[in-house]
């Protein structure tokens, strides 16, 4: 069985910053590409960043320049690092990770439970 697990979530003021970390456990035969994704209030969960195994990123255009998403293969974590944010960052912030488990065939798509990040004066 596989599990991610979110942390590093709360409550900041406007301009501050947050790093949110994702670590994967379980029965873990490899990671492929991780990600990060949020979703607010009555939208739908959007991507915010991912990393492929072998680092390369990509970032939704709303986040470029002020988020930072990196990785440690060894500890099957991901981090995500938040600075500058703002109000519309507000939302639930979501793991997500393409693993193959041991004993099993193929990529499946595994999610974290979600850390609320809530941006407010």
């Amino acid at each position: 069985q596989v599990q991610l697990v979110e942390s590093g979530g709360g409550l900041v003021q406007p301009g501050g910053s947050l790093r949110l970390s994702c670590a994967a456990s379980g029965s873990i035969h490899s990671i492929n590409a991780m990600g990060w994704y949020r979703q607010a209030p009555t939208k739908q969960r959007d991507l915010v960043a991912t990393i492929t195994s072998g680092g390369r990123t990509n970032y939704a255009n709303s986040v470029k320049g002020r988020f930072t998403i990196s990785r440690e293969n060894a500890n099957y974590t991901v981090y995500l690092q938040m600075n500058s944010l703002k109000p519309e960052d507000t939302a639930v912030y979501y793991c997500n990770g393409f693993i193959v488990a041991g004993g099993l065939v193929g990529l499946r798509s595994y999610w974290g439970p979600g850390t609320q990040v809530t941006v407010s004066s």
